[in-house]
């Protein structure tokens, strides 16, 4: 019997050895999974948030004029270039004037030559009536006939009916050489508006036709207001009103934004690929002269913001499931004795972040997700979400 137990001590000891290395393998494997799951947390910190309708755009002048030609013939002089500052009245162009100068002269000496005519007519206006009146005391005498009497009054109707018609025809030459001198005065083109030449469409020595339209000469555009054009699609139309506010940033100007309201929304859209979009109509100040015409531009609409409130990313929101009664948010807290599940009470949200009413402050951290990390060679995957109670 004793002999039996000596034969059997090596396996007993045999045993506990491999039962301690199989446990301590089994602790280390344990450890391992366990250090394989990096979780993700956040600082929870103050900012602002917004909830907005997003469009794109372009710029344009609120005020421009397009500035034409009135009359044909050759472009003598342009006074002016793309970029260049102007007042209104300031001379801009010059088109030859030969043929209006010379068409003024005639009607001047027209018109000279029957005033003259008037005055002859006056003239002979006044013999007529002398001798009208000669011979009607002749006639009370009878020392004329009735029909020299009939002539004499005779003529003086037709001198007088002739000083009317001629008096007629001066008002018209008049109308007529007023007109001549209009259309010599724009022969000579001046700015209508203060503004910039953003656009000259003619060359010195061109020449114009203007009998079947006005062409366009060039642009004075008025670059300190401007006009932004916003596409909005047809779902978001209905939350848009005047008056609403919005701001925008452009391409090249980095993280400027640009403040303003809508100051109207036209009715009649535009469809592009079957795609209905409205416009609505934003008015800037652009004193700076940062902006430029036809300038795109990303332009937010807000419908709701708040300044300097609780923040957390929508990544450490979760929600109980819709079968549990008295559904609502949580998060799991990290902190020092471990994961604590944290209800929150939420208010406005964006794509990335969301409002904390009630159930956190800021300094607070958060779990976001986990990072599942490859315990040979150090290398993580893809971030998922912890399980509750993680």
């Amino acid at each position: 019997m004793k002999t039996t137990r000596l034969l059997l001590w090596p396996y007993r000891w045999l045993l506990l050895v491999t039962t301690i290395c199989l446990t301590t393998f089994l602790g280390w494997r344990w450890l391992d999974d366990q250090q394989s799951e990096k979780l993700l947390t956040e600082t929870i910190q103050r900012g602002n948030i917004e909830n907005f309708i997003s469009a794109t755009g372009k710029l344009e002048p609120k005020h421009y004029v397009e500035v034409g030609a009135q009359v044909s013939g050759q472009v003598k002089a342009l006074h002016v270039e793309e970029g260049a500052i102007v007042k209104a009245g300031d001379l801009v162009a010059e088109i030859d004037a030969t043929v209006f100068e010379t068409r003024v002269q005639n009607a001047q000496a027209s018109l000279e030559g029957k005033k003259a005519q008037l005055i002859q007519l006056q003239a002979e206006l006044e013999l007529a009536n002398l001798r009208a009146k000669r011979n009607l005391s002749l006639h009370q005498q009878n020392a004329v006939s009735d029909d020299e009497l009939f002539a004499s009054t005779t003529n003086e109707k037709i001198l007088r009916a002739q000083i009317t018609a001629m008096k007629a025809q001066i008002k018209a030459d008049a109308a007529s050489l007023a007109g001549d001198k209009a259309t010599l005065g724009y022969a000579n083109i001046y700015a209508p508006i203060d503004g910039t030449v953003v656009n000259v469409q003619v060359r010195q020595g061109q020449t114009l036709n203007a009998n079947q339209n006005a062409p366009t000469l060039l642009k004075i555009a008025d670059l300190t207001v401007l006009t932004l054009r916003a596409e909005v699609s047809e779902a978001d139309i209905p939350h848009l009103y005047a008056g609403m506010p919005v701001y925008f940033k452009t391409f090249g100007g980095g993280e400027r934004r640009w403040q303003s309201t809508i100051r109207q929304v036209l009715p009649t859209p535009s469809v592009i690929n079957d795609v209905v979009l409205y416009q609505a109509l934003i008015d800037i100040d652009n004193n700076d002269g940062r902006l430029m015409d036809a300038m795109t531009t990303q332009a937010f609409f807000l419908l709701d913001h708040a300044k300097d409130v609780i923040l957390v990313p929508l990544g450490a929101i979760q929600t109980n499931t819709p079968a549990k009664k008295n559904q609502r948010s949580y998060v799991q807290q990290h902190t020092a004795n471990g994961l604590i599940d944290t209800p929150v009470r939420l208010g406005l949200r964006n794509r990335t972040h969301a409002q904390v009413i009630k159930g956190l402050k800021a300094g607070d951290s958060v779990v976001v997700g986990s990072q599942a990390r490859d315990s040979k060679n150090g290398r993580t995957d893809n971030m998922k979400r912890p399980p509750r109670g993680f």
